[in-house]
């Protein structure tokens, strides 16, 4: 088992940042592809970011792309989201997960989750 928890969410005016934070525990080693995803009020849960075991693979929705950035500290089995430049657009409960599969982007795809933690941008 492995178990996720995130932290970092909060209220942001649009054009500001904010950092989210996952910390895992458990048999993290079984853990490949780190994934952040968000879900709306009203409408699915979205893939928004993801990375390999190393951190030298990243990859991104197109909608946050040059506006997030995803990083991980292996030493503290954390994975992070900077987000950057918020918009309203933006507000969600946001998830990380974990895969043991490579490069993936699909929910379906990620066997651990988060409890999930509030992100709102007022405009």
């Amino acid at each position: 088992q492995v178990q996720l928890v995130e932290s970092g969410g909060g209220l942001v005016q649009a054009g500001g940042s904010l950092r989210l934070s996952c910390a895992a525990s458990g048999r993290t080693a079984s853990t490949y592809t780190m994934g952040w995803f968000r879900q709306a009020p009203g409408k699915e849960r979205e893939f928004v970011a993801g990375i390999n075991w190393s951190g030298r693979t990243t990859y991104y929705v197109d909608s946050v792309k040059g506006r997030f950035t995803i990083s991980k500290d292996n030493a503290k089995n954390t994975v992070y989201l900077q987000m950057n430049s918020l918009k309203p657009e933006d507000t969600a409960v946001y998830y990380c997960a974990a895969s043991g599969k490579v490069g993936v982007r699909r929910g379906n795809d990620f066997d651990y989750w988060g409890q999930g933690t509030q992100v709102t941008v007022s405009s």
